[in-house]
């Protein structure tokens, strides 16, 4: 007798690197740039505790307390006046809801939008997390090749013409896992592309506050403001286990998310929205970014020039401008699983490309994370790497 009956969709679940990677990330010995793990060294523990305190004080029984699916108000305003401020977006409060980090999004978003057999378009190569929680409601996953410049132009047309998907999703913001920002021109042809036809831009911003050069770059959806939906994370600029994000969205998208998310938890963790705005209204995240930013250029730089020093002829990599990846390819013939398995065994882990192509694809490259390891880690971790490249050409 069968007593596991599993639904069809989980069929089409392609299996999952994360785990995996936070796995080998915590062997003994290895120094990792495989995960997506911002520095816990730069998170503002003593800042968050007097938070925390003040909260359980002053606001205790309220803040553990069950609340409303839309998130904490006060939050969700301290983040509408932000986007006014920073880029320029009229958003309120109205517009936003909080969610269970940026990821939970993804998921959200496919419930709502996604039957099985739609076309959902993105970029090639895309992020794992998205293609993994797009698979289960069983849509076309159709990919558009990312360059330097961003999606490719033609291509990107073509799709939206041909297939009209539901939406198209993009990190225009220093790419998971290329690290590719898209410039200005490719945001407003993206949305003079896709304004009138029916594919909402859904905009992930997980890494938007994160260049190294201090300056914002507009989002798409400024140029497209009912056409597309912004995600965003306290996750990479203030810590990843309070699992705070948001979404920016049109009202019809808004009712219709807050039906799928009430459904799926209720609400996100309140008491952590509550210390997560007493945190900010007390601190100054201007400065706290701009440092974390400067100390992931630098380490982005010192990597780069390892690549470039290190590595044998016929390997090229990305140029991020800010976030906290970077792609490297391959020599012909080497293949990013054997680096992967090989890296391991000498004491250094790296993703390989293949998960981030969604239909197959990536054997020739490699993403790594340069935000959770320091210079002396880097240096001793791109010798071990550099090492395993050149036994594998």
């Amino acid at each position: 007798m069968t007593y596991y009956r599993f639904a069809d969709r989980m069929i089409h679940a392609p299996a999952s690197f994360i785990d995996e990677l936070f796995r080998v990330s915590g062997e003994p010995g290895v120094i990792s740039f495989a995960g997506g793990l911002p520095d816990a060294a730069l998170i503002d523990r003593d800042g968050i505790a007097r938070a925390a305190g003040a909260v359980m004080e002053e606001e205790g029984r309220c803040a553990l307390q069950y609340s409303t699916t839309d998130g904490y108000r006060p939050l969700r305003e301290y983040i509408a006046a932000r986007y006014r401020r920073r880029l320029g977006i009229a958003a309120e409060a109205d517009d936003i809801q909080i969610v269970n980090g940026s990821q939970q999004c993804l998921d959200l978003m496919a419930k709502i939008f996604l039957n099985p057999g739609d076309a959902v378009g993105m970029e090639r190569p895309g992020y794992l997390g998205a293609i993994e929680a797009f698979s289960l409601y069983e849509p076309e996953i159709c990919t558009v090749p990312l360059g330097d410049r961003g999606p490719d132009m033609e291509a990107f047309g073509a799709l939206i013409h041909n297939r009209a998907p539901k939406f198209f999703y993009g990190i225009p913001n220093s790419q998971n896992p290329s690290g590719i920002t898209y410039p200005d021109d490719a945001r407003r042809e993206i949305a003079r592309l896709l304004d009138g036809s029916g594919t909402l831009f859904y905009e992930d911003d997980a890494f938007g506050e994160l260049f190294f050069d201090g300056t914002p770059r507009p989002p798409v959806k400024k140029y497209l403001p009912d056409g597309a939906v912004l995600s965003g994370s306290f996750s990479k600029i203030v810590a990843p286990g309070m699992r705070i994000g948001w979404i920016l969205a049109p009202p019809p998208v808004l009712q219709q998310f807050n039906a799928a998310k009430q459904a799926a938890d209720l609400h996100s963790n309140f008491l952590c929205q509550v210390v997560l705005h007493h945190y900010l209204s007390d601190t100054d995240l201007d400065a706290h970014v701009r440092r974390v930013s400067r100390i992931y250029g630098e380490r982005c730089r010192t990597m780069c020039d390892l690549i470039d020093d290190r590595l044998p002829a016929g390997v090229a990599r990305t140029t991020p401008e800010g976030g906290m990846f970077l792609m490297v390819f391959l020599p012909p013939g080497v293949s990013s699983m054997d680096i992967f398995r090989e890296g391991v065994r000498h004491g250094v882990a790296v993703l390989p490309g293949v998960p981030f192509y969604a239909g197959g694809g990536g054997e020739h490259a490699i993403r790594l994370n340069f935000s959770n390891a320091d210079e002396t880690n880097i240096v001793e971790g791109m010798e071990r790497l550099a090492r395993v490249v050149r036994g594998c050409v």
